[in-house]
């Protein structure tokens, strides 16, 4: 079953039955799982980029890396723990995201300017350190209540 996509109170929000609980397993299997280039302990930055429709120069904004790094990443050189457990994070946001739209709409999504951000992108907000805004917009939508 396909998701559906549609405006809700600035943000969105997917229809797609009850395949969600299949959707969440097949996520956690292809980012659990070291693929070919830029892998490293289960990421691999060049499937994250084409699963997400995310481009390496918005994969280099949203973590907050100079391009040489993710650069070294792609070609499969393992960044430090520390680094490991924000890009971890960022991997939690982009899969709760996929829980609500499909896939492959969450890239251009975080360049588009949104209501619930106050006309900021949502790639903008993550730029800016407030994560927390999306992370309360995604719960608002998963659990109904408004913000």
């Amino acid at each position: 079953m396909k998701k559906t996509v549609r405006q809700v109170s600035g943000g969105v929000a997917a229809k797609n039955g009850n395949s969600h609980v299949a959707l969440r397993s097949k996520t956690r299997a292809f980012l659990g799982t070291a693929a070919t280039t830029g892998a490293f302990r289960g990421f691999a930055v060049k499937d994250f980029c084409t699963a997400y429709a995310v481009t390496q120069e918005t994969f280099t904004r949203l973590t907050g890396f100079s391009p040489r790094a993710v650069a070294h990443w792609v070609q499969g050189r393992r960044p430090s723990s520390s680094t490991q457990r924000r890009l971890t994070e960022m991997k939690r946001l982009f899969e709760s995201l996929e829980k609500l739209v499909a896939r492959d709409a969450i890239g251009p999504w975080m360049k588009e300017s949104n209501p619930a951000f106050d006309g900021s992108t949502p790639l903008q907000v993550i730029e800016r350190g407030e994560t927390d805004r999306i992370w309360r917009m995604i719960y608002e939508l998963q659990s109904g209540e408004p913000g």
